[in-house]
């Protein structure tokens, strides 16, 4: 072959080359262009607008502050934040000096206590709630007979089976021990000199008789330290937060088109986050940048005992329309028209017998067992109970039967197990 010759095959061949080289880069700039128009069109992981709309709704991001209480005034002070503080860990505030608010609210374990029951002086009757998060819930308990995170403090000072204890030991042992810390948020204490150390309207025989022994003024005084205590407590608590998860991670991603979301969640976990707002409605309950409602719903949950049934909301209503430490009460620093949700609550409604809170679902990998009073081990078994929708003992369940596959199910449970993240602890918005 002739140099010239040589020559024409070379340009050729550079021309074949080059002409593969820009097809192969047109195909690719049409890839690249294609999976920016899906991700703009499709929605990250092929999720559709009305699908990202429902989760930009469920990140923690878009959670608003809790709203002021505004039956507690002191709730925004540094000082009352401390002292509250204090209180939540301090065992003497209790029958037996061995209990205090951390004992079941326990920091190390997202503010629960990893039991079926609570367990305080005594063994309860449900599970214990997180304080995590609380003030976002206008009614408080599993069955919301407390209609503030105040009053939901003292509730647990009183009962036999929690801290056992009355008015005047815990006014006694306040006087004690933080008069000084107490006097700075509330003002003068009352003189307690005269009045017995164990009374209290709720204690044994002895204690009611001492309370009754007791003139009005001297009982109110000690209901008004009481009340403060828990203003106190309240304070602290709405410190507690949770922190970002990587669901969090992941969802604020996908808002933003970052595609560096796609590597935070497993295919996995995806998923089970589409059943969890598709097929398996779970969403229907557990939304918002909390993942709960803050409503209560009988969901068919197993009675521990039908000879004694759990009545739960229903049975809850009349007793935080007649609670003394209620918005509308003596002790509420709230005017009547702040108190809408306890004005209009709704006292004869046989559609919540058996109903009880929607708890939140972040960390709830971290907090088995499960259920108002630990009826299930694991989140598997909560799952399999709404796959399967028992009818209820008591009362008539919301559930439906689900149709999820096994490895649906598995799916699900990995995607709970990415709303664990740290629980974090604030100051106060405001300060006095």
């Amino acid at each position: 072959m002739t140099r010239a010759g040589q020559t024409i095959m070379q340009r050729t061949a550079m021309k074949q080359t080059l002409k593969h080289t820009i097809t192969l880069t047109i195909a690719a700039a049409i890839l690249v262009t294609s999976a920016a128009a899906a991700f703009t069109w499709g929605g990250a992981d092929g999720w559709s607008k009305q699908e990202i709309d429902v989760l930009s709704s469920l990140r923690l991001s878009q959670l608003a502050p809790a709203p002021q209480d505004p039956s507690n005034r002191y709730e925004g002070m540094p000082a009352a934040v401390e002292l509250g503080k204090r209180l939540f860990f301090d065992k003497r505030f209790s029958s037996n000096g061995q209990v205090s608010c951390a004992s079941c609210h326990d920091p190390k374990q997202q503010f629960q206590d990893g039991r079926a029951l609570g367990l305080g002086v005594g063994t309860g009757a449900r599970r214990t709630m997180p304080v995590v998060g609380l003030a976002h819930s206008p009614f408080l308990f599993w069955d919301g007979r407390k209609d503030s995170a105040w009053s939901q403090a003292l509730g647990p000072l009183e009962d036999a089976a929690e801290h056992g204890g009355n008015r005047t030991a815990y006014a006694h042992v306040l006087q004690a021990n933080y008069r000084k810390e107490y006097e700075a948020v509330f003002g003068p204490m009352p003189d307690l000199s005269r009045l017995p150390r164990n009374a209290g309207p709720l204690g044994d025989d002895r204690q009611r008789a001492a309370w009754n022994g007791m003139d009005e003024p001297a009982r109110h005084a000690v209901s008004r330290v009481f009340a403060n205590m828990g203003k106190a407590i309240a304070a602290y608590e709405k410190t507690l937060q949770f922190g970002e998860s990587r669901l969090d991670r992941y969802l604020d991603g996908v808002v933003r088109r970052d595609m560096n979301a796609y590597q935070v969640l497993s295919p996995q976990e995806k998923n089970g986050l589409r059943i969890f707002i598709g097929k398996a409605q779970c969403v229907t309950c557990h939304n918002g940048p909390l993942l709960s409602d803050q409503h209560f719903h009988n969901t068919a949950i197993p009675q521990r005992s039908l000879a004694k049934p759990d009545l739960g909301r229903r049975a809850a209503i009349a007793k935080v329309v007649k609670d003394e430490f209620n918005c509308l009460g003596p002790f509420s620093d709230a005017g009547k028209e702040d108190c809408s949700e306890l004005r209009f609550i709704a006292e004869e409604d046989h559609s919540l017998d058996a109903a009880f809170k929607t708890p939140s679902l972040r960390n709830v990998s971290l907090r088995a067992p499960y259920m108002h009073a630990g009826q299930k081990a694991t989140l598997e078994d909560v799952i399999e109970h709404y796959r399967t929708a028992p009818a209820a003992t008591v009362g008539h369940s919301e559930l439906k039967r689900i149709d999820l596959s096994d490895r649906e199910a598995r799916d699900l449970v990995a995607f709970l197990n990415t709303l664990s993240g740290p629980v974090l602890e604030h100051g106060p918005a405001t300060g006095n």
